[in-house]
Order: C-alpha cells, then sequence, then structure tokens
C-alpha cells in the first residue's frame, strides 16, 4: 500500500498541478455528453423499434440490457487499464469504439446487426466513463470536487433532458436510424476535441493482469444480468434463468475472493473497507435500479396506454430533464458547503413519494400530473446521485481512486441492467395474468388495461426499492480522505 501511495504522490506532484482543468473537463463532458444522449434517444425509441424490427418487448429491451451488460462486465477491466495506458490513450480510445458501433447500428440491416452496434458502443463506454470519474479525481481537491462534479452534471444531465424530445421529433420525421445518424458528427467531434486538449493525468505502473479475474468477473456479472434479462421471456421458474443467475453469483464470490489473494488485482476490494464507500454503493445500486426501471417503463406507459407519439413523450418528459441538469450544479455547490446529509435523505424522500404518485397512473392520468411527478423525480435524484457518489470516493485514498470508481460504475451498471430486466418482467407478467383472467383477453382495450396493470405492479416494486434505498440513506456522513492524503492532494493542486 505504501509503493501505491508513493506512485500516487509522484502523480500529485508538479505535473498535475500545471495542467489546465477548463480543457481536460470540456472533453470529458463532450465524451460523456455524446454517450449518454445516444442512450436516451434510444431509450424512447422503444416502441417504434419493436414495430419496425417486428420483435417482442422482451427481446427489445437488449438493446439496452446488453448494452449495460457490457459495460458492466468491461468497467472492472478499466482500473488496471488504466494503469497500462494514458488518459489520452484511454479517452480517445473509448470513444473511437463508441463511433465505430454507432456506425454499425446506423446501418444495421436488422435487430441482430443492431444489437452487435449496441455492444461495440458499449465497449466504448465502458472504457470510458471510469476514466471520467477517475481524471476528475485527480485533478480536483476533494474540497473542490462537489463543484467539479455538479458542472459536469449540469452538463451530462442536459443529454437526459434534451434526448426523449430530439428522439421523438426524429421519429415522428424520420425512422429510428437518424438516431445513429445524429451521433456520429458529435462522436467524431468528441475525438478531435481530445486529440488536441486531453492531457495524462494518470501514472503508468503496467502490473499484471490476471485473466482469470477478468474472465471470472465477465461470467459473474454476466451470468447474473443475463439470468435476470431472460426472466421476462421464461419466467422466474424456469432453470435456464435461476442457474445463470446462480452461476453469475459464484463467479462473483470467486472472483472477490481472488482480488483479496492478489498483488496487483484487477478490482480492489480493499475499498470496501471503507465504510462510507461500502454504504453508499449499496445505496447505488437501489438508485439506479429504480432509476432505470422508471426510465425505461414511462415510455412505455406514454406511448401504450395514453396512446402519444414518440415526440409528445420526449415533451412530456423534457422539464424533468432541464430541472435535473439545473440541479446539479446546485447540489455540487451545497454538497462542498454542507455535506452529504441535507441533499441526500430529502432526495431519497423526495423520490419515494415521486414512484407512490407513479403507482396510481391510469388511462385517464393527464399530461400535466405526470409531468409535475416526473419533474418531482428529477429533482429527488439530483439530490442523491452526484453528492452520494462524491461522498464514498473522497474517503479513499489516492491510490485506490481507479478501483472505487471501477467498482461503483460497475456495480450501478449491473443493477441498471438488472432493474429493467426486472421491471420489464414484472410489467409483462402483470400483463398476462390480467389477459388471463379476462373475459375478452383479444380485445384491444383489455390489453391496454392489463399493461397498466403490469405498471402498477412494477411501480410498487420500484416503491419498495426506493423505501429500501431512504433507510440506507439515513446513515450517510461527510467523508474525508485518510490521513496524510488530505494534505498531499492539497499540495498537488
Amino acid at each position: 500500500m505504501e509503493a501505491a501511495n508513493q506512485a500516487a504522490t509522484n502523480v500529485d506532484g508538479p505535473d498535475l498541478s500545471k495542467i489546465k482543468r477548463a480543457p481536460i473537463v470540456i472533453a470529458l463532458i463532450i465524451g460523456a455528453f455524446v454517450a449518454i444522449l445516444n442512450e436516451t434517444l434510444l431509450g424512447n425509441a422503444f416502441p417504434d423499434l419493436i414495430k419496425a424490427l417486428n420483435v417482442t418487448p422482451s427481446t427489445i429491451q437488449w438493446l439496452s440490457t446488453a448494452y449495460m451488460l457490457v459495460v458492466g462486465v468491461l468497467v472492472p477491466v478499466t482500473a488496471i487499464l488504466q494503469e497500462w495506458f494514458t488518459t489520452r490513450q484511454m479517452f480517445i480510445g473509448a470513444m473511437t469504439l463508441f463511433l465505430a458501433g454507432t456506425v454499425i447500428a446506423a446501418v444495421s440491416p436488422g435487430f441482430e446487426v443492431l444489437l452487435v452496434g449496441r455492444v461495440v458502443q458499449a465497449l466504448g463506454t465502458g472504457l470510458m466513463l471510469p476514466v471520467m470519474m477517475n481524471t476528475i479525481l485527480a485533478i480536483f481537491p476533494p474540497e473542490k470536487r462537489g463543484g467539479a462534479m455538479g458542472l459536469i452534471g449540469l452538463v451530462i444531465m442536459v443529454a437526459p433532458a434534451i434526448g426523449p424530445t430530439v428522439s421523438g421529433l426524429i421519429l415522428d420525421q424520420l425512422q429510428w436510424r437518424w438516431l445513429f445518424y445524429l451521433i456520429i458528427p458529435l462522436a467524431a467531434f468528441s475525438i478531435i476535441f481530445a486529440t488536441i486538449y486531453m492531457k495524462n493525468v494518470s501514472k503508468i505502473t503496467k502490473p499484471k493482469v490476471d485473466i482469470l479475474s477478468i474472465v471470472l468477473s465477465t461470467i459473474g456479472f454476466g451470468g447474473v444480468v443475463y439470468g435476470f434479462s431472460k426472466s421476462g421471456d421464461l419466467g422466474w421458474g424456469n432453470p435456464q434463468v435461476y442457474w445463470m443467475v446462480a452461476v453469475g453469483v459464484l463467479g462473483i464470490v470467486i472472483f472477490a475472493v481472488r482480488q483479496l489473494m492478489l498483488k496487483s488485482p484487477v478490482m480492489d476490494m480493499r475499498a470496501f473497507k471503507f465504510p462510507m464507500f461500502s454504504l453508499v454503493t449499496v445505496l447505488m445500486l437501489a438508485m439506479m435500479m429504480t432509476l432505470f426501471s422508471t426510465l425505461t417503463l414511462l415510455p412505455l406507459y406514454l406511448q401504450g396506454p395514453l396512446m402519444l407519439t414518440a415526440f409528445t413523450s420526449g415533451l412530456i418528459m423534457l422539464p424533468g430533464g432541464i430541472v435535473n441538469g439545473m440541479m446539479a450544479p446546485v447540489a455540487g455547490v451545497l454538497f462542498d458547503k454542507f455535506g452529504p446529509r441535507v441533499l441526500v435523505i430529502p432526495g431519497l424522500a423526495i423520490v419515494v413519494v415521486a414512484i407512490y404518485l407513479f403507482t396510481g397512473v391510469d388511462m385517464e392520468t393527464t399530461k400535466g400530473y405526470l409531468i409535475m411527478v416526473h419533474i418531482l423525480m428529477m429533482i429527488g435524484i439530483s439530490l442523491v446521485m452526484m453528492p452520494a457518489q462524491t461522498t464514498a470516493l473522497n474517503q479513499l485514498p489516492r491510490a485506490l481512486y481507479p478501483h472505487g470508481t471501477a467498482i461503483m460504475n460497475t456495480l450501478q451498471q449491473v443493477a441498471g441492467a438488472i432493474g429493467v430486466a426486472l421491471f420489464i418482467s414484472i410489467m409483462s407478467n402483470g400483463t398476462k395474468d390480467y389477459l388471463a383472467k379476462s373475459a375478452s383477453p383479444t380485445d384491444p382495450l383489455e390489453a391496454l388495461r392489463g399493461m397498466i396493470e403490469g405498471l402498477h405492479n412494477a411501480f410498487w416494486a420500484g416503491l419498495c426499492i426506493g423505501i429500501l434505498a431512504f433507510v440506507i440513506g439515513l446513515f450517510i456522513r461527510r467523508t474525508k480522505p485518510p490521513e496524510g492524503e488530505e494534505q498531499r492532494q492539497g499540495m498537488g493542486h
């Protein structure tokens, strides 16, 4: 550990103090904006894609689940990759992969090739997101990180805000391929900008790579997500579902034990020795499951039972997204001044109330009601996400930054993928159960009522997870780096 900390001290020296932060932050923001915009553009397109590609909702969710699965499997490896390759190499390589995946998706003749394009995009995103977090931790001291995270939050929250509306406009006027054509020039610009302005902030130590660990993490995280994803098609009682989940859990356990035995672990589990990091990691798991499920269910509800166009459903989600973006820098400044408790606990309470209000939606629910509830939920999320993550990472010593960000990003992506699969499965099963009891299951109106029933079940499940997150959030506290780290970080900047 001392050697690792000494290496961290070298990185914290004169080189970092001379670096201009602004161009690096802008390069990171552009990359994150492009990746997140792409994700939110596609979410609103699921109802259109189901018709255009002639597939079921359980199949189409693989465009989202496979994306998160690949990101979740890849992120553990990024901690060690960042010790082999420079920040510039990692970021530009990641965005190049993302661009290649976007081109494949844009020209795909059918669902299978589109899925391949999404997987290649995910390879890029999985490499880029941890690099972004680790770079912010490296170039900003703890007392300024809240503001920096808030600034990044402002810009990257604009993407989910405008994504559904832009997507709806494109889908109403053009075809789904234009969702990817739009991203191509943005991704290319991100690569050009990063080539000019991105600087190296990481220490290249080239540790030994444990191939078995990579295999175990792939089997572990992949198995869990795949098992949950198949539950929508096969049902929870199917052996393929519970065996895949069981194999995945076993893989994760063996992977974790192996990391504790290695001199140069792929993912350093010592981060969990820091109590607030562990607490916030569990909190973020619950939040990501809730967030991803709501963002997936809402467009299906708006364009299904309410029979709205993709553009109108995008407009309904726009105000909440804008409020979320505007709240991010405010939350960052308040976090630096007051710490996490005054933000995270009220934020979680707001999220719980918003999900509860979603449990009552039906075919008569007004657009105004949905806009207000969505705004409420986005306010809550903006008060929780960045402050909680910054709290967790601030407690770690510098040598564990890449591993802390890798752990958090991996588990968030896996939780998101499980959330989408779980809630789509609950919705589908609720719909099937309703129609099985219906006197006229072939009636289109009954099908819509069945979907409402399924949505209610899914939102109630989301409420339970939201309440769990609130209880965990009651224990959050302000953190600071271990003794000696704080002084060194202050000198480095």
